[in-house]
């Protein structure tokens, strides 16, 4: 019997906010996998150990969280103004499928780092100490992101002593830019609200009528008031993810939202769209205690929010959703901007399962349709290990 050898593949596996993901260089990918197609999913399933019936992604880089099965190819760029190319993949745990339908907010924290120690950020552009400007052009939703990445030496500084709620020790600051966040292609043909209101009745059979704010920006998200769904905003991962039949409640209005948003045409593309649109619930500021035991209090916070990806609540927030929180926020009438007090802002903090985060946006009317310019925030980003992943030769 013939036995398969191992390949290796050049890799970074990097954390970036409250994500983690194994990064990669185009150039470095197999030939098969350097085009988007099935030999790249099939190599990044089997990098990060999915499908796996067990949900634990043992046999692979993942850690069996939304947060921890994520992949990243990275490539110089050839578009003007732009210093690389951004794409990312979310990985399906027990399913055999990357979604490549949105961006990841936390892991672009990473991406800037990345650019600049691969060489794939001009040397010249890169001071010996300050700040670099790293410009992204994030490939999956066609938007661009500028990132301030610390330098010291020469080299990126990832040490430091911001700390981010939801990570365990502090690092270095990386400030993210997110231009023109909103969608311009799908729902609604451009519009940041898909259905041209601020506020809809969203009807999911079987499961109730719900308000809903249903927004492209940063990443398609559906807004729902947590009261209307049975919840406070305080809740921890334990009392949503241990409720099967929550999460099948919540997949079910997900899918409805998205066909409501235009972003399926039939309900039963939403298993294979897990990782957009985001659905989130609000509440107004309320005292809770983090999951680190950090006691959170209501006059801390504009607003508690609490996110689901991949179909499991998520333990902070995701980058992308921040910045759809942020510019709702910043719209009067909408419901997260209702839940935040009902006056007009240009920043907010928000509650999430870990702790607090401060998001920026300004949004304006243009013609009759919002639009936002950018909305910022912060996050860090460290290296964890770079060498080599390995799979079977036939894995792809």
């Amino acid at each position: 019997m013939t036995h398969v050898a191992q390949i290796k593949i050049a890799a970074t596996y990097m954390r970036g906010g409250t994500s983690k993901g194994v990064f990669f260089n185009l150039k470095d990918l197999p030939e098969s996998a350097q085009v988007p197609g099935a030999a790249r999913d099939a190599l990044l399933l089997r990098v990060i150990g999915s499908p796996d019936p067990y949900d634990k992604q043992i046999d692979g880089m993942g850690g069996a969280t939304s947060s921890t099965s994520k992949t990243v190819i990275l490539a110089k760029s050839t578009r003007a103004e732009h210093d690389v190319d951004y794409l990312f993949g979310q990985v399906s745990i027990d399913k055999p499928f990357v979604d490549w339908s949105g961006n990841c907010g936390n892991l672009s924290a990473a991406v800037g780092a990345f650019a600049i120690s691969a060489g794939l950020v001009d040397a010249a552009r890169i001071p010996s100490n300050g700040v670099a400007v790293v410009r992204v052009w994030q490939a999956n939703i066609g938007k661009t992101i500028i990132a301030h990445v610390p330098i010291t030496d020469g080299a990126v500084q990832e040490t430091g002593d911001f700390e981010l709620d939801g990570v365990t020790f502090p690092a270095a600051e990386v400030q993210l830019e997110f231009l023109d966040p909103a969608a311009e292609e799908e729902g609604g043909g451009g519009s940041m609200f898909p259905t041209g209101n601020l506020i809809d009745d969203l009807q999911v059979p079987g499961v109730g009528t719900f308000k809903a704010t249903l927004i492209n920006a940063g990443i398609p998200t559906i807004f729902i008031n947590a009261q209307d769904l049975g919840y406070t905003g305080t809740e921890l991962q334990g009392a949503i993810n241990s409720d099967p039949k929550a999460l099948a409640m919540f997949e079910t209005v997900r899918a409805h939202g998205a066909l409501r948003m235009g972003l399926i045409k039939h309900l039963d593309e939403a298993a294979q769209r897990q990782h957009t649109p985001k659905l989130a619930f609000v509440a107004k500021p309320a005292d809770y205690l983090a999951s680190s035991g950090k006691a959170i209090k209501a006059g801390d916070v504009d607003l508690l929010v609490r996110a689901l990806s991949m179909g499991k609540l998520h333990h902070a927030m995701m980058g992308t959703a921040a910045v759809a929180i942020g510019t709702a926020a910043a719209i009067s009438g909408t419901l997260v901007n209702l839940a935040a007090g009902g006056v007009e802002r240009n920043a907010v903090r928000f509650g999430h399962p870990s702790g607090t985060l401060r998001v920026g946006a300004e949004a304006s009317q243009v013609n009759g349709e919002w639009v936002v310019k950018k909305a910022i925030m912060s996050r860090s980003a460290r290296v964890l290990m770079e060498g080599y992943v390995r799979v079977p030769g036939d894995a792809f």
